[in-house]
């Protein structure tokens, strides 16, 4: 049984279906490649056909391809090897020897995790004497070097209308009658996504005659709607109950989603009606702190009005075309990368787990504190104690501090840091046998030198210095319990710098 998607794979890049203009940007990157000598990433979600538009160029210019896919091949060697040797190989007879690369899953390369893949890649598609195209569903996750050493075409969900089509001319391929609301049903459980669509039609039609809508069932897929989809729906086309509507379908909070729209909307609004969207904006904001101060969630529903209906009722006239939208900028001053966002994370952690709060509470609210009271290790003192406190290497002071991660000031403090975690433990130790070790000799110092005679004194001064030993004892556990609230207290007077 073989596997639809593969057996109708377009062959040409004019049986793409649904991405027109992207399938044009990636012919014409192709035709002009002598004088540009980029690579090109196709980015865009799963199954919409950036890789069968890659392998459909490479049949309409005649280019054999060689094919690597980086999530399996994770090393620095290995993508230098594989695909450097056939990138930099150059032609001997110009275009009729040109060979096409393909690096697919191109997002999954992540630097120091992968060896130095990033950077190989990186250096690769600057060298390269072949064209490259790299393959990604979330183009933001690569490194920014990589992206802007090379052109970029974005793939978008592939509409309902589109997709029946390609379903019926397969449906009349391999013999199967069919009513029309069965594609239309297949079509709309997939949400853009072609290839799943494919699937489920090989999955319901494969070995019968005809398909009918009661065959489909309507059991959906769990998919939620795209955030572009999203900002071209309230910026662009909805009203404001549908604006609101289709936030439902959006995995985002409202603290998220305030940002993209924030960022994206002075793309398409001007005037009088960014004005107003501000306004609405402004609002959704206002709501957004007053859930933060009271932890009371059902405030979102208000701010979600304002930040979705609001800026969609804002607008004055019809928006039209393709608009580039993206990531908010907010984002791109935490660090926008994986590697800066596993950094982030993990002070928040460790925030989260000494302090007994929440990831978010420590994510947003006390590490922002904690960035201004240590900007540039001006509070030097306070710095060494937050790093010796949550347990954190120079990398993650730089993080926090905004200095240099190789300065001697941050690397002076991480040793000060550990110095006193150090000392702490130390002490913590000291604490715990002082009692025990001073109480047991004094007490059999007393019972050797004034052993007693007579019977009768023995049990009576036998019972005396028991008396005495256990006042000792009671006395060096007080002191002992005196350092520990001590110390206690000094520790918590440290934490209340940090919170």
């Amino acid at each position: 049984m073989s596997d639809w998607t593969e057996r109708y794979r377009p062959s040409s890049l004019s049986e793409v279906r649904g991405n027109d203009s992207a399938r044009d940007a990636v012919r014409e990157w192709a035709d002009s490649w002598d004088s540009h000598r980029e690579a090109v990433i196709l980015h865009g979600p799963p199954g919409v056909g950036k890789t069968s538009a890659a392998h459909a160029l490479a049949a309409d210019k005649g280019w054999p391809t060689i094919e690597l896919n980086a999530s399996d091949s994770r090393t620095k060697d290995v993508i230098e090897r594989v695909a450097g040797e056939a990138a930099k190989s150059a032609t001997l007879t110009g275009g009729s020897n040109r060979r096409l690369v393909i690096l697919d899953e191109a997002d999954n390369v992540h630097g120091n995790a992968d060896r130095g893949g990033s950077r190989a890649i990186t250096s690769l598609v600057k060298e390269a004497n072949q064209p490259m195209i790299l393959i990604a569903n979330e183009y933001y996750d690569m490194a920014n070097g990589l992206r802007n050493a090379c052109q970029d075409v974005e793939f978008r969900p592939v509409s309902k209308r589109s997709i029946v089509p390609v379903l019926r001319d397969i449906c009349r391929k391999e013999g199967i009658e069919f009513e029309d609301e069965a594609l239309d049903r297949i079509a709309e459980m997939n949400s853009g996504d072609l290839r799943g669509a494919i699937k489920d039609l090989q999955a319901l039609g494969e070995g019968r005659d005809s398909l009918a809508a009661e065959d489909v069932v309507t059991g959906e897929r769990d998919r939620t709607e795209g955030i572009f989809d999203f900002l071209d729906s309230v910026i662009k086309e909805a009203g404001a109950q549908e604006a609101l509507e289709s936030s439902y379908d959006v995995d985002e909070t409202p603290d998220d989603l305030i940002n993209w729209i924030e960022d994206n909307m002075p793309k398409d609004y001007e005037g009088e009606e960014l004005r107003v969207a501000y306004d609405f904006l402004a609002n959704a904001d206002r709501w957004l702190g007053r859930t933060r101060a009271t932890q009371n969630y059902a405030y979102w529903r208000y701010a979600a009005d304002n930040m979705t209906a609001g800026v969609a009722a804002a607008r004055r006239e019809p928006k039209g075309g393709w608009t580039r939208y993206g990531p908010p900028s907010y984002w791109s001053k935490l660090g926008s990368s994986r590697a800066t966002r596993e950094k982030r994370d993990y002070i928040a952690r460790q925030i989260a787990e000494t302090n007994g709060t929440s990831m978010s509470t420590a994510r947003r609210e006390i590490l922002p504190h904690l960035r201004l009271l240590t900007h540039h290790c001006k509070n030097r003192e306070l710095t060494v104690a937050m790093a010796a406190r949550y347990e954190l290497d120079a990398d993650h002071v730089s993080f926090v501090t905004g200095s240099g991660e190789t300065t001697n000031k941050v690397q002076s403090i991480v040793e000060d840091a550990e110095q006193m975690r150090e000392e702490q433990s130390v002490e913590a130790s000291q604490g715990a046998f002082e009692g025990a070790s001073s109480g047991t000799g004094e007490t059999d110092g007393e019972r050797t030198d004034d052993a007693p005679s007579d019977g009768s004194d023995a049990s009576a001064d036998e019972s005396a210095t028991d008396q005495t030993g256990t006042d000792e004892d009671t006395d060096d556990q007080s002191e002992s319990d005196e350092r520990a609230k001590q110390a206690e207290s000094d520790e918590q007077a440290g934490l209340s710098d940090f919170m």
